[in-house]
């Protein structure tokens, strides 16, 4: 039997969809998906299996004018995004215009790597405007084959996803066929927290907010996880815990719900609020909490 494995890396504006397809893709929940931009911040493999196919999925933040040195590793995960590409899925929604950065726009109109231009959420528009955006995203990227679909309703995802099969190359997998992740389980654990902020707190405080899991101690019946909130000053410490506790309790029992789901397992978890004083500046921590490569 010929095997087929090969990256296929999904890039595109904030809140687009990036996430939601990712999941979708994969019939499972590795990318946290919320209405805020800049919702992911790393970039998340999706390893997908079949008998004779892998396509190693990536998802990657949303592309932005980097404000300050956390969102410029953020735009290195974006930028990496062509440099190991058998395919390129370029996600754009019904009504956007362009991307956000000229330069990279036009990096994606000129690359030799296959692209798959994916229209997404058009189960929020009529078949005649649909009809227009199709016409007028064919002109701006001729290089790219056009997919309309709704990656929340699943709507043209399974087509999607036998084009991107068929067009990776013949190779034997690049990870081991039970692996659906290069990311470990306290990413996810992690990234669980940090959902149910963005979630539950407004303004700048959830993108002040890094979370770091000290401990996880798994046995046959229960895994036990003590995490800590990051923030960068004293008066968001107090916003995160509440008023006896009360927002600090609520996140995590939001997260603790979601991660019994995902490990399939009785989750004990412990949270805590430290200050970590401008971390998304320095690039010391930026390396520890693994945003910064180099």
């Amino acid at each position: 039997m010929v095997h087929k494995a090969g990256f296929v890396n999904i890039i595109g504006n904030p809140n687009v969809g990036k996430s939601t397809l990712m999941n979708a893709l994969m019939g499972e929940k590795l990318s946290i998906i919320t209405s805020k931009a800049q919702t992911t911040r790393h970039r998340i493999l999706g390893i997908l299996n079949g008998d004779n196919f892998q396509v190693v999925l990536s998802d990657t933040p949303g592309i932005i004018k980097p404000a300050y040195e956390l969102q410029e590793s953020m735009m290195q995960f974006v930028k990496s995004a062509f440099d190991d590409a058998d395919v390129l899925v370029y996600m754009v929604e019904v009504g956007e215009k362009d991307l956000k950065d000229e330069a990279f726009f036009k990096k994606i109109t000129t690359t030799k790597i296959p692209v798959l231009l994916l229209l997404n959420k058009i189960d929020n528009t009529d078949q005649e405007f649909l009809d227009t955006q199709i016409d007028l995203w064919q002109e701006k990227v001729p290089n790219a084959q056009i997919y309309a679909i709704s990656a929340l309703e699943n709507f043209g995802v399974e087509e999607v996803l036998q084009k991107l099969i068929s067009l990776l190359p013949v190779s034997p997998p690049f990870y081991p066929k039970d692996q659906l992740t290069d990311k470990p389980e306290r990413f996810f654990v992690n990234e669980a927290i940090r959902e149910k902020i963005l979630l539950n707190y407004k303004k700048e405080i959830p993108y002040a907010v890094e979370v770091d899991t000290e401990e996880f101690v798994e046995d046959d019946k229960i895994i036990k996880i003590r995490s800590v909130i990051m923030v960068e000053r004293e008066t968001q410490k107090g916003i995160i815990i509440g008023h006896k506790g009360s927002m600090l309790k609520k996140v995590g029992s939001q997260a603790r719900k979601d991660l019994e789901q995902f490990f399939g397992k009785q989750i004990h978890l412990e949270l805590y609020v430290k200050v970590n004083k401008n971390w998304r500046s320095n690039q010391k921590q930026l390396k520890r909490f693994g945003y910064n490569q180099s």
